[in-house]
């Protein structure tokens, strides 16, 4: 049996997978997130411990033979995120998380150094590991100084489970301080940000073995003294290893909350300008790139309080199929916009207005304009060197055909819909704990889930898309100028 612990910014899914990666079982437990002033957001580690003890805890009253059969536990998780500890081990103060926006000037500053972009081959971001330091460096020196190791959330999970400082490189991309390229810590950029080498952790392979599960901890759970430890990944790549999207052409499209299209490359291809992540992968010699937009189901779940209407009803009064785009362009940037403009202070809005603009109307709009954006980042990602070929198509978003076939219009992509099954962030930690395990290779066993449809572009509209998606593009730069 193989444990993938999967430590999210609301909670904690601890999933066990036997060894013909078949989910036997998974259980959650919640984590709430202190906002002491506005921009704020933190997490106290204990509350991770906490709850990650509590999901394993259930596991092992429902499955006790089976969890006592764990060969190895690995990890995903919330990245960017800011852990630090002392000398003995001690967290300083709560953790700031990825979503902390307290760090705006320092994030600026660094990424005015031309270093950041050629090394890290990524915009410094607030939500970013390194403006984190600066900032308590410069509000909070008293903690500062006692510094000894900073570790990303997963990283303390592992620290807590093996005693030991281990990051990998998924994770570790996104802090600023990796030189993304060699897959190694940046002692210059490290420096930059006043920080040295010394406070980071052992930096591994996802797919690596690193560590053992202290004995304390196997005994209380009725495990074996030989558990391996291994190295994880940052959430978006963790997610990525339980679709198997390993290989340069393949890619995910996540269309929850906001929108994630994450694309697996054979090399690293950094495009900063364009606000592309680009990131190591979770397993050897492999990177990938990831475009964000912030309002995905999130702007039809806005819409939808508007109508006083559920999106699920908004979506069933749809026609099976798009007969072609909406008269009316939705602009999606309901909380700014990431990739491509990285704006944050942009606000979406409805064009094209008229008497005859109904609910169904600006239903369709509202979805054509979170695919719109998608569309942006998939051009963003090609500007970038990747080459994008079929999607797969998850996430809560993807349970709307009218919605697939608006993507797969638009993006000119044929999409994957993946038959039912558990293949998310937790699952990809197991089947990262199961190759640190057997040492395989990660093409034998990172094989891609079964797919239930195909979502092909409807060739009679994709010149009407085209046309839609280039009034779209031309909106950005006119509301930008408008300085709202």
């Amino acid at each position: 049996m193989y444990l993938g612990l999967d430590l999210g910014t609301s909670g904690v899914k601890a999933l066990l997978m036997d060894d013909s990666q078949q989910v036997v079982g998974s259980e959650t437990a919640s984590i709430t997130v202190s906002r002491p002033h506005p921009g704020w957001s933190e997490q106290d580690p204990a509350d991770w411990i906490a709850a990650c003890e509590e999901a394993i805890t259930k596991l092992k009253s429902h499955h006790p033979e089976e969890l006592a059969a764990t060969r190895a536990i690995s990890f995903s998780g919330q990245m960017h995120g800011a852990t630090l500890l002392d000398a003995e081990g001690e967290v300083l103060r709560p953790s700031i998380l990825w979503n902390d926006t307290r760090s705006y000037k320092e994030a600026a500053e660094l990424d005015a150094m031309p270093e950041f972009r050629q090394v890290s081959g990524n915009i410094v971001f607030p939500g970013f590991t390194a403006p984190k330091l600066v900032w308590v460096a410069k509000n909070e020196p008293e903690i500062f100084n006692k510094v000894a190791k900073v570790l990303l959330p997963k990283d303390y999970i592992a620290y807590w489970l093996s005693g030991e400082y281990i990051s990998e490189m998924s994770d570790a991309a996104g802090t600023s301080w990796v030189d993304v390229k060699n897959r190694c810590w940046s002692e210059e950029l490290l420096s930059l940000s006043g920080m040295t080498l010394d406070q980071m952790p052992r930096l591994v392979e996802g797919s690596e073995a690193a560590g053992r599960l202290r004995n304390e901890l196997a005994s209380r759970w009725g495990l074996s003294n030989d558990v391996i430890i291994g190295g994880g990944a940052g959430d978006n790549a963790a997610s990525a290893i339980g679709m198997g999207v390993i290989d340069e052409g393949q890619a995910f499209l996540s269309l929850g909350t906001s929108g994630v299209l994450f694309a697996a490359t054979n090399g690293f291809k950094p495009l900063p300008e364009s606000a592309v992540h680009a990131f190591c992968h979770a397993i050897p010699n492999t990177w990938h790139q990831m475009g964000v937009i912030l309002s995905a189901t999130d702007a039809l779940n806005w819409y939808a309080r508007l109508t006083g209407k559920s999106a699920i009803e908004l979506d069933a009064a749809l026609e099976a199929e798009p007969k072609g785009p909406a008269s009316v362009t939705f602009l999606p940037y309901l909380s700014g916009e990431r990739t491509p403009h990285n704006d944050a202070q942009v606000r979406g809005m409805f064009i094209g207005l008229d008497h005859s603009s109904d609910q169904k109307l600006l239903t369709q709009a509202v979805m054509e304009g979170v695919a719109f954006a998608i569309r942006d980042n998939l051009e963003a990602l090609i500007a970038a060197g990747s080459c994008v070929n079929e999607i797969i198509a998850v996430g809560g978003g993807s349970g709307s055909t009218f919605w697939l076939q608006t993507l797969a219009n638009i993006l000119n992509r044929t999409l994957l819909l993946p038959s039912d099954g558990d293949f998310g962030a937790a699952y990809g930690a197991a089947r990262l704990a199961m190759l640190a395990h057997r040492k395989a290779s990660p093409e034998s066993l990172l094989t891609q889930p079964k797919i239930e449809a195909r979502i092909e572009p409807d060739a009679t509209l994709l010149n009407q898309y085209e046309a839609a998606y280039q009034r779209y593009r031309s909106l950005y730069p006119a509301i930008k100028s408008l300085n709202l």
